[in-house]
C-alpha cells in the first residue's frame, strides 16, 4: 500500500468536500466559515468515529497472529508504524485502523512545516512603505490593535492565575497562553507552536491551542455578525448594508466568471524557469535565512552556559524567523531588483494554499481525548476572550478610533479571533466598497503589527517565557505593554486625529 499517495489523496478529498459543503449548506454560508475550517471539522468528526469503531481483533485460532503492539501507540496524523501492512509481513491489524493510518499518515507533520511557508510569504511581494507613511495612515489602528492583542494575554494569563489554576491544578502555566495563541495567532500559529509545547514537555498544548483557534474563528463570525447587526440598527456604520444583500455567488464562495481576478503575474519566461518554481525557491531561501537565525539562537544559548537561556532558545519556534527571512529578501528585492521578479499575487497563492492544507490537517488531527480533560477551563478562557474582544469593539473603539470606529474595530476583532480574511469579511459586510478608511488603515497596521503579535516574535517567545518564569512575570509584561499603549495614545493624541 502506497501510504503517501493515499494520505495525500485523502487530504485533497477532505478539502474538496469542505468546499462542497460550504456551497450547499445555507447555515455554513451564513456563518461565512472558511472551507478549510469546515473540511478540518469534517475530518475531525470522521476520525473520531473511526477511532470509536477501531477495536483490536482477537485471534480466532492459535495460529492467527495477535495485533502488533505499535499500532496501539500510533497517534492520528503520525507516520505509519513499522508493522503497518505493506511495510512488514505482520497481521492482526484492525481494518478500521488500517484505513485510518493510510488516510492520515503524516498529516501531523504538515502543519509544523507549512506554517514556515505561510510566514515566509508574509512580506514577500509586498511593497513595504517607510515608517512615516505607515504611522500616518495606520497609527490609531496600530495602537488599538496592540491594546486588543496584549489584552488577550492579560485576560488569558490573569484568568488562569486567579481561577483556573485552582480549578485544575494539574494544568501547567502554559495553558494560560493558549487563548492568545489560538485567537490572535490562529490555526497556523497554534500548529506551528507544537514543537515549542513539545520541547517544554506539554504536547497537549498544541491540541488546546488548535481548539482555541477553532472556537475563536467560530466566535469571530457568529459574535461578529451579531455586532454588525447591532451597529447597523444603531446607525454606527458609514454605510448600512444587510448580510442578505450579498450576491449568491459571494455567499457560496464562488467568484462570478466575469469578475474573476488574476491569480498573479508571470515574471519570468517558462523557457528559462517556471515562474511559480522561482517563487517557491525564493520562499525556500526565506525559510533558509530563518533556519540560520535559529541556529544562531542555539549558539547563543550554548555560549551563555545558562540552562534557562538554552531551553528558551531551543523552544523558540522557527516560523517567526522565517517571516524575518522573507522581510530581509523583500527589502533587498525592493531596493536592488530592477526586474521586479517577485509577484505578490503568486506569493499570496503559495501562502494561501499552504494555510488551507495546514488548517485542514491541524483541525482534523486534534486529540479530542486530551482536550476533554481540560474542556471546562478552555471554555472559560474562550468565553473570556470573546468578552474582551466585544468590550474592545463596544467600549474602547468608539473612544480610541478617530473615524469609522465600528468598521475599524470589527475588522480588528475578526483578525484577532480568527485570521485576517475573517476580519476583512466582517469589514466587507459593513463597508463593501471600502468607502471608509478602515481597510487602508487595517492593511498598513498589519505591517508593523504582524512581526510582533499574531504569530510574530512575541507570540513565539511568550510560551517559552511562561514555561521558564511562570505566569506572573509574563502577566506583568503584558499588562505593562497594554498600559503603555493606552498612555501613549493619550499622550500623543494619535487616536483623536483623522487618519
Amino acid at each position: 500500500m502506497n501510504v503517501i499517495v493515499v494520505s495525500f489523496v485523502s487530504l485533497c478529498v477532505l478539502v474538496w468536500l469542505g468546499h462542497v459543503l460550504r456551497m450547499k449548506i445555507s447555515l455554513l454560508q451564513k456563518l461565512y466559515l472558511p472551507s478549510s475550517v469546515i473540511a478540518g471539522l469534517l475530518g475531525l468528526i470522521v476520525i473520531q468515529i473511526i477511532l470509536h469503531l477501531a477495536q483490536p481483533p482477537m485471534p480466532q485460532r492459535m495460529t492467527d497472529k495477535a495485533p502488533p503492539d505499535d499500532w496501539k501507540a500510533w497517534k492520528v496524523g503520525a507516520p505509519a508504524p513499522e508493522s503497518f501492512p505493506g511495510r512488514a509481513p505482520q497481521g492482526g491489524w484492525p481494518a478500521t485502523t488500517t484505513f485510518l493510518v493510510a488516510c492520515t499518515s503524516g498529516w501531523g507533520k504538515l502543519p509544523g512545516f507549512l506554517i514556515n511557508i505561510v510566514f515566509a510569504c508574509l512580506f514577500l511581494g509586498m511593497v513595504i512603505p517607510n515608517l512615516k507613511t505607515i504611522w500616518r495612515r495606520a497609527g490609531p489602528q496600530l495602537v488599538y490593535g496592540q491594546i486588543v492583542a496584549w489584552g488577550q494575554y492579560v485576560v488569558g494569563i490573569g484568568l488562569f492565575l486567579v481561577v483556573i489554576t485552582h480549578m485544575n491544578p494539574e494544568l501547567p502555566a502554559m495553558f494560560a497562553g493558549v487563548l492568545p495563541v489560538g485567537f490572535e495567532g490562529g490555526h497556523g500559529t497554534a500548529a506551528g507552536m507544537a514543537q515549542t509545547f513539545e520541547e517544554e514537555g506539554w504536547t497537549a498544548g498544541k491540541d488546546y491551542a488548535l481548539a482555541s483557534a477553532t472556537f475563536g474563528i467560530l466566535g469571530a463570525v457568529i459574535v461578529g455578525m451579531a455586532l454588525v447587526n447591532w451597529a447597523q440598527r444603531r446607525g454606527y456604520v458609514v454605510r448600512r448594508r444587510s448580510p442578505q444583500d450579498f450576491p449568491e455567488d459571494d455567499t457560496i464562495g464562488v467568484i462570478p466568471v466575469e469578475r474573476r481576478p488574476e491569480a498573479g503575474k508571470l515574471t519570468v519566461s517558462s523557457s528559462a524557469i517556471e515562474s511559480l518554481t522561482l517563487h517557491l525557491a525564493i520562499v525556500g531561501l526565506a525559510i533558509g535565512i530563518g533556519w540560520v537565525m535559529k541556529q544562531g539562537l542555539l549558539v547563543i544559548g550554548q555560549v551563555s552556559q545558562n540552562e534557562s537561556v538554552m531551553k528558551m532558545m531551543i523552544s523558540f519556534p522557527l516560523f517567526p524567523l522565517c517571516m524575518i527571512g522573507g522581510l530581509i529578501i523583500q527589502v533587498i528585492h525592493q531596493k536592488y531588483d530592477r526586474h521586479k521578479l517577485i509577484d505578490s499575487g503568486l506569493m499570496r497563492r503559495i501562502q494561501n494554499i499552504s494555510l488551507d492544507f495546514l488548517v485542514v490537517a491541524a483541525i482534523a488531527t486534534i486529540n479530542v481525548k486530551v482536550i476533554q480533560a481540560g474542556l471546562a477551563p478552555l471554555l472559560i478562557l474562550v468565553a473570556a476572550g470573546i468578552l474582551w474582544n466585544v468590550f474592545c469593539v463596544v467600549v474602547l473603539a468608539r473612544r480610541m478610533l478617530p473615524d469609522a470606529w465600528f468598521e475599524r474595530s470589527i475588522a480588528e476583532m475578526g483578525q484577532s479571533m480568527g485570521v485576517t480574511a475573517t476580519g476583512l469579511m466582517l469589514l466587507r459586510v459593513v463597508d463593501p466598497d471600502y468607502e471608509s478608511p478602515a481597510a487602508d488603515a487595517f492593511a498598513y497596521k498589519q505591517i508593523l503589527h504582524e512581526p510582533f503579535m499574531g504569530g510574530g516574535l512575541w507570540t513565539g517567545a511568550a510560551i517559552p517565557l511562561i514555561a521558564l518564569w511562570g505566569g506572573w512575570p509574563v502577566f506583568g509584561i503584558a499588562a505593562s505593554a497594554g498600559v503603555f499603549w493606552v498612555i501613549f495614545a493619550k499622550a500623543t493624541g494619535i487616536t483623536r486625529k483623522t487618519a
